[in-house]
């Protein structure tokens, strides 16, 4: 890097942004004798290419001299990568000064430039500083970043980097002034940016503003142990999107590289702020959003709702009101945790690592099994409602949970719920024993992983066989369950995945549409049980239809493997929820 002054040639580096990728550009800048002009040239944007008349105004306006009466032929290479924004504006203008002169060219060896130009020269912040700056410390380019303020602030909380920031294009010129210039007065705007320390814990919504739902609560502590997927079904106002909002403040605490990568997509989004530095993000998107809002897209790509969730969670109220290709298009980041978006000219990777939590009425009136409301709808619009959720997004989704509205009564009576801490502790804890284990989360699990580290004993192998069997469950959905089961073992401190974790899981597998079969396990546990358990000990799950006959016949299975039948007019339960074994006279 460095000028040739006889050819009135200089050279000055910048980055370019696709997706996470910074690619380095070359910014070439030439003046010759000839007509006067300003050429840009190297597949720009009209952002890029709208950059000669804010050099040409910043340059005179700071006292700095534009040569009028030369041709200026930019270049930025290589020619085709392509180029946006108002990121080049900085180099481009150290590049005519260079070229002309009037800064030392060869100076600008081992640096980086930035920065969008107000028409007074001041140095605006640009969109990616944080991505670019993630991406020269992945590179290992030994290379000092100048910066806008704002940005400089953002790079600078990557270790190791050497980051400045300028406040306006003089403060730069006067740092690469030619030998024998006089240097000028203490420039106030230019300064090194200290290494980011890392703030206190990051405050998230207390789970203890929740009352009741033990249900709902038992089941975001094992989505936040094992990282699964959740979805939350009831009537309006049961806390739906309460507990979701509270979600994240039950996932351990994000380490550096975590941090990294969620800052540095959203400085790509352009949304990141310092205060949000080690948070883990929640984003809600409106019910309205396209498929493209949620995965990304745009020319050139930008990451999409699911991107920008990484490492967090992602919120879907109303889940069924979401347009068909939207709710299909998480189908593979789901699975994977990255999106790639191809375009014609160009393709970005995105990493997409989330947490879907998702909520949804069980109607469209949304008082369906309510003990407070009667439903209205008929059974018709019932299954065209649920029916907007396709089988293969469901069994994607770990973890289904329904929310029940409490009385006026109950809810006014109820005492605060467990606070976010200690329910965090007792994840991560959970979290920590399946890292050791595997090196993953449980959600994490594929093919022979699965079976080595779930470790189920026989009856518990039995009785998942007789669960996926009549339920009718896919490959994908058993496996889920395995998961959960082994997140449930977990939170337990088992190191066997028994057959009480796996009826749990089972619960926790029920889909929306009827199944028409009735299957009930009841067992004594030593391990807490949720709230709404009782009894003397013993707890029994029902998975099955949500209608049941009024007289029905259950096959129950105990501790001690007997078997028996049960017929009663009176007991008719809802499914995937507990109850407790009581004589009727």
């Amino acid at each position: 890097m460095g000028m040739n002054a006889s050819m009135g040639l200089s050279l000055v580096q910048s980055r370019a942004l696709m997706g996470l990728a910074a690619p380095a550009v070359t910014v070439e800048v030439h003046l010759a004798n000839g007509l006067p002009s300003f050429t840009l040239v190297g597949l720009a944007d009209v952002e890029v290419k709208e950059a000669r008349e804010r050099v040409r105004s910043a340059l005179q306006n700071s006292g700095l001299e534009f040569p009028h009466n030369q041709r200026i032929t930019v270049n930025l290479a290589p020619a085709d990568l392509p180029k946006d924004s108002g990121r080049f504006d900085l180099p481009i203008a150290l590049g005519i000064l260079a070229a002309s002169g009037q800064i030392d060219g060869a100076r600008l060896a081992g640096w980086e430039f930035a920065g969008e130009l107000s028409l007074s020269g001041e140095l605006r912040p640009v969109r990616g500083a944080l991505a670019t700056a993630v991406a020269l410390h992945q590179g290992g380019v030994d290379a000092k970043l100048v910066l806008p303020p704002g940005s400089a602030e953002e790079a600078a909380l990557v270790p190791g980097m050497a980051v400045y920031r300028a406040r306006h294009l003089l403060d730069v010129v006067a740092q690469f002034l030619p030998a024998g210039t006089p240097p000028p007065a203490e420039v106030e705007g230019w300064s090194r940016v200290p290494p980011a320390e890392r703030s206190q814990a990051p405050a998230y919504p207390d789970l203890a503003d929740v009352k009741g739902q033990a249900a709902a609560r038992r089941a975001l502590e094992i989505a936040a142990a094992g990282a699964h997927s959740l979805l939350m079904m009831g009537p309006p106002g049961t806390g739906k999107s309460m507990l979701a909002q509270r979600f994240a403040g039950l996932l351990p605490p994000m380490n550096v590289g975590e941090a990294l990568q969620s800052a540095a997509i959203a400085s790509l989004g352009g949304s990141f702020k310092l205060q949000a530095w080690g948070v883990r993000p929640t984003r809600s998107p409106h019910h309205t959003a396209s498929a493209v809002a949620l995965v990304g897209g745009g020319s050139p790509p930008r990451p999409g709702e699911i991107s920008l969730a990484h490492e967090g969670v992602l919120f879907l109220d109303e889940l069924p009101e979401f347009p068909r290709a939207a709710l299909e298009a998480l189908r593979e980041p789901l699975e994977s945790g990255h999106i790639t978006i191809s375009r014609a000219a160009q393709r970005a990777e995105f990493p997409a690592r989330f947490q879907l939590i998702a909520a949804m009425n069980p109607c469209p009136c949304g008082y369906l099994g309510s003990r407070i409301k009667a439903c209205r709808c008929t059974p018709d619009q019932v299954a065209r409602y649920q029916g907007k959720l396709s089988g293969p997004l469901l069994d994607r989704i770990d973890l289904h949970i329904e929310v029940a509205a409490l009385p006026a009564d109950e809810l006014l009576a109820a005492p605060p719920g467990e606070a976010t801490a200690a329910v965090r502790a007792r994840c991560a804890a959970a979290r920590e024993r399946a890292l050791a284990r595997q090196g993953v989360p449980n959600q994490a699990l594929h093919g022979q992983a699965i079976d080595a580290h779930v470790r189920l004993d026989d009856a518990a192998h039995r009785f998942l066989h007789t669960a996926a069997t009549r339920l009718g469950w896919s490959a994908r959905a058993t496996h889920r369950a395995l998961k959960v089961a082994r997140t449930i073992a977990d939170l337990a401190g088992s190191e066997l995945t028994t057959t009480a974790h796996v009826a749990e899981a089972v619960q926790y597998r029920r889909g929306l549409r009827s199944a028409g079969l009735f299957f009930f396990f009841f067992k004594k546990t030593s391990h807490p049980r949720p709230s709404n358990a009782g009894g003397h000990g013993f707890f029994f799950f029902f998975v099955g239809s949500r209608t049941p006959p009024t007289t029905s016949t259950w096959r129950m299975q105990s501790s001690n493997s007997t078997e028996r039948t049960v017929r009663s007019k009176a007991f008719r339960p809802s499914p995937g929820r507990c109850f407790r074994l009581s004589r009727r006279n």
